[in-house]
C-alpha cells in the first residue's frame, strides 16, 4: 500500500520494530532515586527552586527559568532532595541536576488538579498551563511547546500537523500510544488547533502502522476538520519539513521555519500529553520509552518517570543480553551514543537502544569516491560530502555557502556512504562553528 511522501532523497533502512511493536506500554517501576537535569529542553537552563534537605511531592515544580524559551522541571517522585550538583547528562556533559531520594509514598503535590474543558479556556491560558507543566516536544527535539504555539506577530498559522510517522528504526513508543490511546492524541490535536485558532489538522502516520491509522480514524469519525494521512514508509518521513511537503505540498524556505508556510508541527506524544495535562493537572513527569535492541533480554515499551537511571530501566527489561557493544538514547539514525548507563531518562528520551558488539562494530573511513550517493539520499537537496570536506578543513565559511545550516542531521548521508565517512559529525561541527561565529 503506497502512501504520500516527500519527493527528494530519503532512505529505506530495515525497521527492526518487531520486538516491541505489538507490546503494550507498561508502567515502569517507580525508582528509589531520580536525577533531574536542569537542562531538558532547548533554551535557557532552569534554576533550582528547592534546596538540599527539602521534601518534595510528585508534580511539584522544583526548577524554573525566567527565559521565555525554557520549560520548568517537576519532581517525578516524592521524597527528599539529597543533592543539587553537576551529574552526567545524555548529551555527554555534566549538567547541574536535582537528586531526589524517594520515600516510597508517591505523594501527589496539592496543586495538581484538573483544568477542565479546553474550550472554556483562552489560548493564552492554555499556553500558560503548558508552560507551567514543562511541556516540550517529545519527539526528541524538546523545544518548549508554549513557544511553538505562540507564533510571532505577522505569522499566520493555518494548519496543525501531528507527527505520528515514527520513521526511526527500532522505536515504537508513538506507535503504541496511537494504538492504545488514540483519543488522547486526537483530543491533543483539537486543543492545539484551539490555541492556534486553526480549522484544519492532520495526523501523518507511516502506513506500516495500519492499526494506528485505523484507531485514529475511528476516533476522528465524521470530524472533517481532522484528517489522518497515510504516509509512505521512508526515512526521514517524520522530519518537520518533509512531513509538511508530504501532507500539504508546501516547501519550507531555506533557513526558514514551518511557521513561514503557515504550519505548526508537533509530535503525537506531545499532543497526548497536552490532553492529559488538562485532564489530570499533572505536569510532564513521565514519558513512554522504547527499550530494545539485540543487547536487551526482554524489549519493552515502558512509561518511565523522568530522572530514572538507564540502568534501572534496562534491569526492568531483564538486563543485558551478553556484553553490550553500544548504548544509544533515541533511534539509531539520530540518537546519541552513551558512555555508560548511569544516565537519567529525560524529556527527550524516546528510546534506549542496546546493540551487541557485532552490530556496534566500527568501520575505518576510506577515501571519498565521489559517488554522490549522499547527494541522492539527502532529503534537503544538499551536497553532504562537500560540506563535510570543507568543515574538516576548517573552511567554515565555504561550508556555510553550501547551506550547511539547512542540514537536519538525519543521517541519511552517513548511512549510504560506501566510504563510511563521518559526514553528519562533520556537518554538525560546521553548524556549531557557524552558530558560534554568529553569536560573536
Amino acid at each position: 500500500m503506497r502512501g504520500k511522501t516527500f519527493p527528494v532523497g530519503g532512505i529505506h533502512p530495515p525497521h527492526f520494530k518487531e520486538a516491541t511493536e505489538k507490546k503494550n506500554v507498561k508502567p515502569a517501576q517507580i525508582p528509589a532515586k531520580v536525577v533531574l537535569p536542569l537542562q531538558q529542553h532547548i533554551g535557557a537552563p532552569c534554576e533550582p527552586l528547592v534546596a538540599v534537605g527539602d521534601t518534595v511531592k510528585v508534580g511539584q515544580k522544583i526548577a524554573d527559568s525566567k527565559g521565555f524559551v525554557s520549560a520548568p522541571i517537576h519532581a517525578s517522585i516524592s521524597g527528599k532532595v539529597v543533592a543539587i550538583e553537576p551529574r552526567p547528562h545524555p548529551n555527554g556533559t555534566n549538567v547541574m541536576s536535582i537528586v531526589i531520594e524517594g520515600d516510597g509514598e508517591n505523594n501527589i503535590w496539592e496543586g495538581v488538579k484538573p483544568y477542565g474543558n479546553y474550550k472554556e479556556l483562552s489560548p493564552d491560558e492554555l499556553r500558560k498551563i503548558f508552560r507551567e507543566a514543562g511541556l516540550v516536544g517529545l519527539g526528541g527535539a524538546t523545544f518548549p511547546t508554549h513557544v511553538k504555539i505562540t507564533p510571532p506577530e505577522g505569522k499566520k498559522v493555518e494548519t496543525v500537523i501531528l507527527n505520528g510517522a515514527e520513521c526511526e528504526p527500532y522505536l515504537t513508543a508513538d506507535h503504541r500510544l496511537m494504538v492504545e490511546h488514540p483519543e488522547d492524541v486526537v483530543e491533543g490535536l483539537r486543543i492545539l488547533m484551539h490555541v492556534l485558532g486553526v480549522e484544519k489538522g492532520y495526523i501523518g502516520v507511516e502506513n506500516n502502522k495500519e492499526d494506528a491509522i485505523e484507531a485514529l480514524k475511528n476516533v476522528v469519525g465524521d470530524d472533517t476538520s481532522i484528517e489522518v494521512v497515510s504516509c509512505e514508509v521512508k526515512y526521514p518521513q517524520g522530519a518537520e519539513k518533509q512531513l509538511i511537503k508530504t501532507i500539504l505540498d508546501r516547501e519550507v524556505p531555506s533557513g526558514g521555519l514551518p511557521l513561514d508556510v503557515g504550519v505548526v508541527v508537533n509530535n503525537v506524544g506531545t499532543a497526548a500529553t497536552a490532553a492529559n495535562i488538562l485532564k489530570t493537572g499533572m505536569p510532564l513527569i513521565e514519558r513512554i520509552v522504547t527499550i530494545t535492541g539485540s543487547g536487551v533480554k526482554d524489549p519493552q515499551n515502558l512509561m518511565v518517570r523522568l530522572g530514572t537511571m538507564f540502568s534501572d530501566v534496562i534491569d526492568q527489561c531483564g538486563g543485558f543480553e551478553g556484553k553490550p557493544g553500544k548504548i544509544i538514547m533515541g533511534g539509531p539514525m539520530m540518537g546519541l551514543a552513551q558512555h555508560n548507563v548511569d544516565i537519567p531518562v529525560i524529556k527527550g528520551t524516546s528510546g534506549i537502544l542496546v546493540f551487541n558488539a557485532k552490530e556496534a562494530k566500527k568501520y575505518a573511513p576510506t577515501t571519498c569516491i565521489r559517488c554522490a550517493r549522499c547527494v541522492d539520499a539527502c532529503p534537503m537537496s544538499l551536497m553532504p560530502a562537500t560540506i563535510a570536506n570543507y568543515a574538516l578543513k576548517d573552511l567554515i565559511d565555504v561550508s556555510e555557502e553550501y547551506d550547511a545550516l539547512d542540514c537536519i542531521e538525519c543521517g541519511c548521508c552517513s548511512y549510504v556512504c560506501p566510504a563510511k565517512l563521518p559526514l553528519v559529525h562533520a556537518i554538525r561541527y560546521a553548524k556549531a562553528e557557524i552558530a558560534a561565529r554568529r553569536r560573536k
